[in-house]
């Protein structure tokens, strides 16, 4: 990916953050969730660096795609976890121009770096199924109130705002609306799973939880916009990609977006397995010689690079075709997605199969690369759902209908 002297100066200070503050406490810290006081600490930090999504910071990082996928890959190459704890909190960017009440209370916090987001989307009963919400929002004066339930919803028990994916019984149209926790609260409770342990997933009951009706998305972005606000004041990607929104359904936009970043996290964590094996095999001694040496050995480690350097490069593609907002960019962050997912399982397992016993230790990051690749697959949608997703972008026929 060819990068301006501002980025690479951008990235060369993101991994000098890594090197210093998260790499020497991230085998200790991955263990547990964040609290909230840990994901606070994260995202003020990186607000100094740029990355953020108060209204100064978010227009330059998502207004550059391609900061935003040097922040996926470098950070994915030290923490996933920290990755998608911070990512998944870009809801909160919606707060600038929700409603008055949800303004009072959570833009302060927004502006100082301590507004948490999340975006909740499955659902125990649905799985895969996004496009049909058993979550209903039902209109009561100038409210909306929620019923449902959502699962693996990231920082859903530490978020400030939850944009929440429903069904408007009116109009019986998907819709998705920015919970308020301090105007509306709900119950949410941690997730224990395989991998991304930091991350704080949540299982959310929505039982009677009321959203001021001005906290709807699409009147979100409609109100900005007869206000005078451009879209990208509202959505602050470049135009070609804020455009997407009007283009098709405001989810597929999001996971446009979201699966190419993920793609981009796949080829960090390859990369940090790689690296961890090339070291490894230098030092490694058998049958009196480096391992390095050894023909199967040297086989995997072509494996690993090639599925790499291939998965970099349709993490490239599928940016360049959001940075252009072309009508491909659903196919290529799905192509994207699906492949690098795949192949990051494949390169951490090569990458801890080259260890021996030695990867099997928990001690081991390769251990902790394995299972965070493992994850990769099935967040933001399963592999098998990117296939009917390129599928249908391909024939223009649904196979999930």
């Amino acid at each position: 990916m060819q990068l301006t002297d501002s980025q690479r100066s951008f990235r060369d200070d993101l991994r000098g953050y890594l090197e210093a503050e998260v790499e020497p406490v991230v085998d200790e810290a991955d263990r547990e969730p964040f609290t909230r006081e840990e994901m606070v600490r994260y995202i003020k930090d990186l607000q100094e660096l740029g990355v953020g999504f108060d209204p100064e910071t978010a227009q330059d990082f998502f207004g550059d795609l391609r900061r935003f996928a040097i922040v996926s890959e470098e950070v994915s190459y030290v923490w996933p976890s920290l990755n998608v704890g911070l990512l998944m909190s870009f809801p909160a960017v919606f707060v600038e121009h929700a409603a008055d009440v949800t303004r009072e209370n959570q833009l302060s916090k927004l502006e100082t770096g301590e507004c948490i987001g999340s975006l909740a989307v499955t659902e125990p009963e649905g799985g895969s199924d996004t496009a049909r919400p058993r979550t209903t929002a039902r209109k009561d004066g100038d409210e909306y109130v929620l019923e449902g339930e959502k699962t693996w919803v990231g920082n859903a028990p530490i978020a400030d705002v939850s944009l929440v994916v429903a069904e408007d019984e009116d109009s019986g149209a998907q819709d998705m609306f920015l919970v308020d926790r301090e105007y509306s609260d709900y119950e949410a409770e941690t997730l224990n799973k395989l991998g991304w342990k930091a991350v704080n997933n949540g299982r959310m009951y929505l039982d009677g939880v009321r959203v001021p009706e001005e906290n709807k998305l699409s009147t979100i972005i409609g109100n900005a916009l007869r206000e005078g606000n451009h879209i990208t004041d509202v959505v602050p990607f470049p135009e070609s990609v804020a455009e997407l929104f009007f283009e098709q359904k405001a989810l597929n936009a999001t996971f446009s977006f979201m699966r190419t970043g993920m793609s981009y996290m796949s080829v960090g964590i390859m990369q940090a397995a790689f690296d961890e094996a090339i070291e490894y095999v230098t030092e490694r001694e058998t049958f009196g010689k480096p391992i390095a040496e050894h023909q199967l050995v040297q086989e995997l480690l072509y494996d690993i690079r090639v599925n790499l350097e291939t998965s970099r490069q349709l993490s490239r593609r599928a940016l360049e075709a959001l940075e252009r907002g072309s009508s491909d960019a659903r196919l290529m962050s799905s192509m994207a997605k699906g492949y690098t997912a795949e192949k990051a399982v494949e390169a951490t397992s090569d990458a801890l199969q080259i260890h021996g016993g030695e990867g099997l230790k928990t001690e081991n990051r390769l251990e902790r690369y394995f299972r965070d690749a493992r994850v990769m697959s099935i967040p933001d949608g399963t592999t098998e759902i990117q296939k009917l997703i390129v599928g249908k972008e391909l024939t223009g026929h649904s196979a999930y209908n």
